[in-house]
């Protein structure tokens, strides 16, 4: 992995409202294309790797559910940047996955039996680093509690199914479709409470849209109003 940079306290610093983190600088291979699916595949061994990390972690703040409670509250006052109608779904399954996401009494009850471990809580898949010596696992700023499913969340059916071939090989479970379900709503939920960022980022927008596209075709809090 790429560690934190000893130039500096390992603690994020904030400039013009947005917080960064420093980390070793590494140099990259730019001729070495990402290749999604082996990353996702090779995530199952970083997460064989965490299952023995012996800090305490709190349960899914990866999924930042007051940013997501605050920028619902914002974007009341925005018409702009989202639509009463749309608004009003986000609010909703909002008030179906919010306890889910705050309580971990809750999402074991709602899901018997899956494992919660720490994870790396920012895509992994999307964090591997194509380095001049090798790949390396980067951006570690969102280490949490949670489930593995968290980590693909919004990747489909053919990076899973690297995934599961990987979890086979370290012996761990596959990922598990009820909870994949919850993440992928979760994550379109923090793609919704995003656009309140717009005023600052004007060129999330361009970002953003296609997924509120795909958010407003899927099942209603990912079926678990159901």
């Amino acid at each position: 992995m790429i560690p934190p940079s000893p130039l500096v306290p390992r603690e994020p610093v904030q400039r013009d409202g947005f917080s960064m983190t420093f980390w070793q600088f590494i140099e990259e291979d730019r001729d070495k294309e990402p290749d999604y699916a082996a990353n996702s595949e090779i995530t199952a061994d970083l997460h064989a790797a965490m299952r023995a990390y012996p800090g305490r972690l709190s349960f899914l703040s990866a999924a930042e559910p007051q940013f997501i409670a605050e920028s619902l509250a914002l974007l009341e006052k925005r018409p702009d940047l989202i639509g009463p109608a749309d608004l009003d779904r986000a609010c909703r399954e909002w008030q179906v996955l919010e306890p889910l996401v705050r309580s971990r009494t809750a999402f074991e009850k709602a899901f018997p039996g899956i494992d919660l471990q720490p994870i790396h809580g920012d895509s992994p898949p999307a964090n591997i680093f194509c380095g001049v010596h090798g790949n390396l696992y980067a951006d570690f700023e969102l280490v949490t509690l949670g489930p593995v499913e968290w980590d693909l969340a919004a990747l489909g059916p053919v990076l899973e199914s690297a995934y599961n071939r990987g979890a086979q090989r370290n012996g761990m479970r596959p990922l598990n479709e009820d909870v994949l379900r919850f993440v992928n709503a979760v994550g379109m939920l923090r793609v919704i409470a995003s656009l309140a960022l717009v005023p600052q980022l004007p060129s999330l927008v361009e970002y953003l849209q296609s997924a509120v596209d795909q958010w407003q075709t899927m099942p209603f809090a990912g079926g678990m109003a159901e």
